[in-house]
């Protein structure tokens, strides 16, 4: 009813607006009408303009085409209408208000009489144009004939756009005026396309019965506003609140519907349906929701079997349904049991909207007086609702119990009591023996368990021998229990005792070895129980070993029956235990008894020492106890097989009925006895058995090395060497330490070396500086020991000082000497060779070999030169040992003075110095160093001048005075003497400028002399002469040639050489450190040509500055004395002048970076040291060989 009150209401509304609406539109539509229709015969006009233009071929600028389409339309409409002049102008059917549903078609009616004139629709003031297809409206079109004056307007699908007021218009003609129709509305009816619903529809809402719930529901755009109804379960809902808005859109509405719901228990599952009805709408539109409606379920219901309801019977299976009926959701039912839940399932039967639950148990005595109880209830429930059962039990009892004791003596009586466990009700009891039933003495009834009653009777009566073996049984009956029988029975035991017990065994008196297994049988005849046999040895009861690592000795049978005997075995390996022992079997009050004789060795033989701690010296008294045996034993001693003299004591009793013996002895200990055993041996002749016992002797002594102990080790370089331990000492050495030339090796081991667990020294990567002796000290508590073990360390010999070159004067005697490191040295190691220009041998019969030790020598007497054309002489020694070899070359040279400078020229020249040029000469095999003697011709006197640095070529002389003649000789020296002044190219003369002349620098060579022409030489000696220096320049070329292929070949066969040597020479050491020989009275040396380089002399710091001296008479020219002492080129040849002032800046800038130290040219003066004595210290201590050979600058001519 509300729903319709509403809709009413909306539709009044909507027709009062499109009242009021069209009266506006009229009003608003005939003033724009004129305005229209005034520019309707504007536009006309400029049309007519414009074709008019173009049929005279002019273009005008104003725009026409939506004139020239009206008068385009126009004239159609006028062709196409033909009404005849004399009929009257007017409408003749006129449009009406039309509502139409959106999607539908409309047509509005228009008639017209009005011959010749155009006639056209209009929308809200819109003129449309008489084109019947009406452009830009695709979905307008007129309808009708046109020539009887139909123009009714077409409209395909309406929409919302075509809601408007629309007018016929008919333009003015030649018969009247312009005729229009009233104005009508064509309304459109836009349905609503959906309703929105809060909850959303098509979902599923839970609610609660009896609580109030708000519902909404929106409906979308819609013409007219839609009316909204609710309907719960089919039913109108009265109670809502409806809005009318307005829609998206203008002439839009939406409706907003508010209903208050209250579901209740028969709205579960149904429908809540929001309708939308509108006059646009064939049928209203829905949605809805389904209503989960919450509700508590029915009082649960519990369905008994049977008639009595509660009552059952122990053991039963139980089973009990549980129901509640409805319920959203369905009911929770739960089981207790005296208030306690039980685990039960429950199900629902949804056809029925019945929930079940079936309780199974399993009823037992104690169950009597249980409350069963079911729950039921929901999430909704206000409540538990709850249907209850109290059990009552009927159970019998569960057990019967005899109480006393059915074995009993005959002649005696016995007495029983029958007890039964609680039972529902109460039950009888009887008493049965065999087939006979017996009165009892007394029945009780007393309160039991679980509601339930214990009943009890007492029975006594005397037994005898023939009831033994019956059934005594007690019988329990009730009427609830007629079908079941309750009973205990016992078996009657009579007890009686045997007749007769005896044992089978050895002969009474038998003498029986120990270890010999005896049987022994004990036998009884009736009784019962069968008589219990038991054994026992001297009072005490024989039982098997109880654990299984126990020897067993003792086995003990089982009782055996056969018949009316009983019988039980023991089973011995006698000892000396047994020796007179009493074995008795016992079998009640019954008993019978047997006795062993037993011989047996000594059961212990043990060893007694006075003293506990053994040292050497010390005096052991020993003495041997034999326990106990039968027959007695002979004792006697030795030791490792060596018979010792004791003194025995006197036999004695002793366990076992046995007989004891002892038997002493007296050492002296010594060290060596450590370990040995004392042994005591005790025979038995009778026995024919001998034992024996040992006492091993522990010997505190402190280390004592051993006759096998190795005192020299021999190695090979680069090997392994292990240097032994063979020591004895109790207690064993606590340390091992080992020193070697003062150094203690570290106990943990080094890089190179390792102290064994034996004490034992292990050495890797032996070097020679490992050769030596090595101390070992030992230790333990009771003292120390030392030894001292030689590493001989052998390595292939390595040449280790020679003097290369050897110098000798021509003529002399000279030493070749080369020395070698080597281990073996052996005689004969040395071998000489000769080496030609082509490397053949020479032959070395006008030579001398000599070996001494580690040094060999070739000995030449009266060295010459040996051809022309030879200037050198090489020679190689070789040393060899059964490691390997090693060889050298070695050079021969002579010595001289120095040869006269040459080719002395003035290259520069000042009034207070000259500068001088020159060509040096053959240096004779020495250093040489330059001097310059000088002298004015108008002054008295020499003075000298030094060159430095020495073998400088060029040197300015200062000092001199302007405008002075000087006459200057250039002098050449070495350690054997000067060049002299006989040559007179070593000689010039020159004259100083004077101060007013500038200065000169002649590149000349100012001549002493006139010199001779060459028309004054003769020609023959001149051209030998060149040829003379052809042919030496020839050979010198040809000769460097010839040296420089022999060193090459000489490499190439020292390297194959070197290939072809053993394989220990490929491990020897690298010292190539060179050593000086072991005398130089002939003033020859040697060096290791293979590491030779060039010797210069540092002269860094050395910067003389020096004026020229006069000469002295007594300055010295030369050396003497060369055999006798070391040839030394001192470091200053004029002492005198190395005295004199020298003015500051004379000569220092020239010779800053010279250095020359007061030895820096002196022969050296060592003596050969025997190679072994660089190993005298440890490895790691010996202090580097300093190479100290003949300087490069001493050495001499090549022989």
């Amino acid at each position: 009813m509300g729903g319709e009150k509403i809709r009413e209401r909306k539709r009044d509304r909507w027709q009062k607006r499109d009242k009021e609406k069209s009266k506006g539109q009229r009003h608003r539509e005939k003033d724009s009408y004129r305005e229209k229709a005034t520019g309707r015969c504007r536009r006309q006009a400029v049309g007519i303009a414009e074709v008019r233009g173009r049929r005279h071929g002019r273009a005008l600028r104003i725009p026409v085409q939506a004139p020239l389409l009206f008068m385009g339309l126009l004239t159609t409409g006028l062709a196409q209408l033909q009404i005849p002049a004399s009929t009257s102008r007017g409408f003749w059917a006129l449009p009406e208000n039309m509502t139409v549903v959106e999607g539908a078609a409309a047509e509005l009616l228009c008639g017209v009489s009005a011959p010749g004139s155009v006639v056209q629709w209009a929308k809200d003031g819109l003129l449309l144009g008489p084109d019947p297809r009406i452009p830009g409206f695709p979905r307008y079109y007129l309808v009708g004939d046109p020539t009887r004056g139909e123009f009714h307007l077409h409209i395909e699908a309406c929409d919302l756009s075509d809601d408007a007021e629309y007018e016929c218009q008919v333009s003015r003609s030649e018969t009247g005026l312009e005729l229009v129709s009233p104005r009508v509305i064509l309304s459109i009816l836009v349905p609503p396309k959906m309703l929105q619903m809060t909850p959303e529809a098509g979902s599923t809402v839970t609610w609660v019965a009896g609580q109030e719930y708000e519902v909404s529901c929106v409906s979308g755009d819609a013409k007219p506003a839609p009316d909204i109804t609710f309907l719960q379960s089919g039913q109108i809902i009265s109670d809502i609140t409806a809005n009318v808005d307005e829609g998206s859109q203008e002439k839009l509405f939406t409706t907003e519907a508010t209903a208050r719901v209250t579901p209740q228990s028969s709205d579960n599952g149904q429908l809540l349906v929001c309708e939308g009805s509108s006059p646009a709408l064939n049928a209203p539109i829905k949605v809805s929701v389904t209503m989960n409606v919450l509700f508590p379920p029915g009082p649960p219901v519990i369905e008994w079997p049977g008639l009595d309801e509660g009552h059952v019977r122990a053991g039963q299976n139980l089973e009990l349904w549980c129901m509640a009926r409805g319920g959203n959701p369905p009911a929770t039912l739960q089981w207790l049991k005296n208030g306690q839940p039980m685990p039960t399932a429950w199900g629902m039967e949804h056809a029925q909207a019945v929930a079940r639950s079936m309780l199974v148990m399993m009823v037992r005595p104690e169950d009597h007086g249980t409350r069963l109880s079911c729950e039921a209830h929901n999430s909704v429930s206000k409540g538990i609702q709850e249907r209850g059962v109290t059990l009552q039990v009927t159970f019998p009892p569960s057990a019967i119990t005899i109480l006393g004791s059915a074995s009993q003596s005959e002649n005696k009586n016995v007495t029983l009591s029958c007890i039964t466990k609680s039972s529902r009700p109460r039950v009888l009891l009887r008493w049965w023996l065999g087939w006979r039933q017996l009165l009892p003495t007394e029945d009780t009834v007393m309160d039991g368990l679980h509601g339930g009653y214990i009943s009890m009777s007492n029975l006594t009566f005397l037994v005898r021998r023939e009831d033994n073996g019956l059934t005594l049984t007690c019988e329990a009956f009730s009427e609830a229990f007629t079908k079941e029988t309750f009973k205990k029975s016992l078996t009657l035991n009579v007890k009686y005792p045997a007749q007769k017990l005896w044992i089978e065994g050895p002969p009474e008196g038998q003498l029986l070895r120990a270890g010999t297994r005896v049987r022994l049988v004990c036998l009884a005849i009736g009784g019962n129980p069968d008589p219990s046999l038991t054994w026992y040895k001297d009072s005490r009861m024989v039982t098997e070993p109880r654990l299984p690592q126990e020897p067993r000795r003792v086995q003990l049978g089982n009782l055996e029956k056969s018949g009316s005997i009983v019988s039980r075995e023991l089973v011995l390996v006698t000892s000396p235990s047994d020796n007179q022992a009493k074995f008795t079997c016992k079998a009640g009050q019954l008993s019978a008894s047997m006795q062993l004789v037993v011989q047996f060795p000594p059961t212990n033989l043990t060893i007694l020492a006075n003293v506990s701690v053994l040292r050497p010296g010390d005096a052991l008294n020993l003495t041997c106890v034999s326990v106990s045996s039968n027959p007695p034993v002979n004792l006697s001693w030795d030791k490792e097989g060596e018979k010792l003299e004791g003194i025995t004591s006197p036999p004695r009793s002793a366990p076992f009925k046995g007989s004891a013996a002892a038997r002493s002895v007296l050492l002296r200990i010594s060290s060596g006895d450590h370990g040995h055993r004392v042994t005591c041996r005790a025979h038995s002749t009778r026995l024919r058995e001998t034992v024996s016992a040992f006492y091993r002797l522990n010997v505190l002594y402190p280390p004592e090395f051993l006759g096998e102990q190795v005192l020299v080790v021999t190695a090979v370089e680069q090997g392994e060497a292990l240097l032994p331990v063979s020591v004895s000492a109790n207690p064993a050495p606590e340390a091992f330490n080992w020193t070697f030339r003062g150094y203690r090796l570290s106990p943990a081991g080094g890089p190179r070396h390792r102290i064994l667990s034996s004490g034992a020294l292990q050495l890797w990567n032996v070097t020679r500086a490992d050769d030596g002796l090595y101390q070992l000290h030992c230790q333990n508590s009771e003292g120390t020991a030392e030894a001292l073990v030689r590493l001989d360390v052998h390595y292939a010999p390595t040449i280790r000082a020679l003097q290369d070159p050897t110098e000798v004067n021509i003529g002399g005697s000279v030493d070749i000497v080369c020395t070698v490191d080597a281990k073996p040295i052996l005689p004969g190691m040395f071998n000489w060779e000769r080496l030609g220009e082509e490397e053949e041998d020479w032959s070395l019969d006008d030579m001398e070999e000599l070996s001494r030790g580690s040094t060999g020598r070739l000995r030449i007497h009266h060295a010459k030169l040996a051809q022309a054309a030879q200037d050198y002489a090489l020679f190689t020694c070789t040393a060899t040992n059964p490691l390997g070899s090693d060889h050298t070359n070695i050079q021969l040279v002579s010595i001289s003075r120095p040869d006269p400078p040459s080719g002395v020229k003035v290259v520069s020249m000042t009034p207070y110095s000259v500068g001088l040029e020159w060509k040096p000469g053959f240096d004779g095999g020495l250093p040489q160093t330059f001097q310059i003697r000088y002298e004015a011709l108008e002054t008295p006197g020499f003075l000298y001048m030094d060159v430095l640095p020495p073998q400088a070529t060029t040197f300015t002389l200062t000092g001199l005075q302007p405008s002075t003649r000087y006459r200057v000789w250039l002098l050449a020296s070495n350690a054997l003497g000067d060049s002299g002044l006989a040559d007179k190219g070593s000689q010039i003369s020159i004259t100083t400028p004077g101060l007013d002349q500038p200065p000169e620098e002649p590149d000349y060579q100012l001549p002493t002399e006139q010199p001779v022409g060459f028309s004054e030489l003769p020609l023959m000696p001149v051209l030998f002469a060149v040829g003379g220096l052809l042919l030496l320049s020839n050979a010198s070329c040809v000769g460097g040639f010839l040296w420089q292929r022999r060193l090459r070949r000489l490499a190439e066969g020292i390297s194959e050489k070197t290939k072809a040597d053993s394989k220990e020479d490929r491990i020897r050491n690298d010292y190539e450190e060179s050593q000086w020989t072991e005398d130089l009275d002939n003033r020859s040396s040697t060096v290791n040509t293979k590491d030779m380089e060039p010797y210069y002399h540092s002269m860094k710091d050395f910067s003389p500055q020096l004026l020229s001296t006069l000469e002295e008479v007594s300055r010295p020219r030369g050396f003497t004395g060369l055999e006798e002492e070391n040839l030394v080129f001192p470091g200053h040849l004029y002492d005198e002048v190395g005295r004199l002032n020298t003015p500051s800046g004379t000569w220092g800038p020239l010779y800053d970076e010279v250095q020359l130290g007061p030895c820096g040219l002196c022969w050296p003066e060592d003596e050969y040291e025997n190679p072994k004595g660089i190993y005298n210290q440890v490895a790691g201590d010996v202090d580097p060989v300093e190479m100290d050979s003949l300087p490069f600058e001493l050495r001499g001519h090549l022989v």
